[in-house]
């Protein structure tokens, strides 16, 4: 399967929008939801393909020890895809003209706090000589996609957030739990790299 594929499915299709609409006033954050993207890196080693995702320092005040995407909020006026190459760039040390962007999927809430986030996915060359900013990124870990579609290595589960019910996606990997906005993001683009 090849990642050009993944591009022509991504362009055929309308992401979703979150659900802010669904949830009650009472259930809204303070100032509501601010605004985020993430990138989704792909690479193939070894001929199989893999997702690129890190793991934050532990000591963080947001989110500390979870696996996430590289991303953040957006600046004023910042383009959701430029503040997701910003930030690549800046957790990471991906250049942006090393990645070549393949699409959008849809956007996510994270449940553990209120951002709205937009995910785009883009294929990045391996090996590369990543560098990682020590003050957010502990480690960098490359997932095998085979990893993560294999049987028992995802589950979910029903939780309350912002006044509606939720499916939580986990899934496992050695001895990781990747979970949350995450996981969501991992279970869409894992449904459509299925479909292929």
């Amino acid at each position: 399967m090849s990642f050009e594929a993944l591009r022509i499915a991504l362009a055929a299709r309308t992401p979703g929008a979150a659900p802010v609409d669904e949830i009650a006033p009472e259930h809204l954050p303070p100032g509501g939801f601010a605004r985020a993207a993430v990138l989704v890196p792909l690479h193939e080693k070894d001929g199989d393909p893999h997702v690129i995702v890190t793991r934050r320092r532990r000591d963080l005040r947001r989110h500390p020890g979870q696996i996430a995407f590289p991303g953040g909020k957006l600046d004023a006026e910042e383009e959701h895809l430029a503040a997701a190459l910003r930030e690549a760039r800046e957790e990471i040390g991906l250049d942006p003209a090393d990645a070549r962007v393949l699409g959008a999927l849809s956007e996510a809430l994270v449940l553990t706090s209120p951002f709205r986030l937009t995910p785009w996915v883009a294929s990045v060359p391996y090996p590369y000589p990543y560098a990682l900013e020590p003050g957010e990124v502990e480690e960098l870990l490359h997932v095998p996609l085979a990893a993560l579609l294999a049987r028992g290595a995802h589950r979910t589960e029903r939780r309350e957030a912002y006044g509606m019910l939720v499916d939580v996606h986990w899934y496992y990997w050695r001895e990781e739990a990747i979970w949350g906005a995450t996981a969501r993001i991992l279970f869409e683009l894992l449904s459509i790299w299925r479909a292929l």
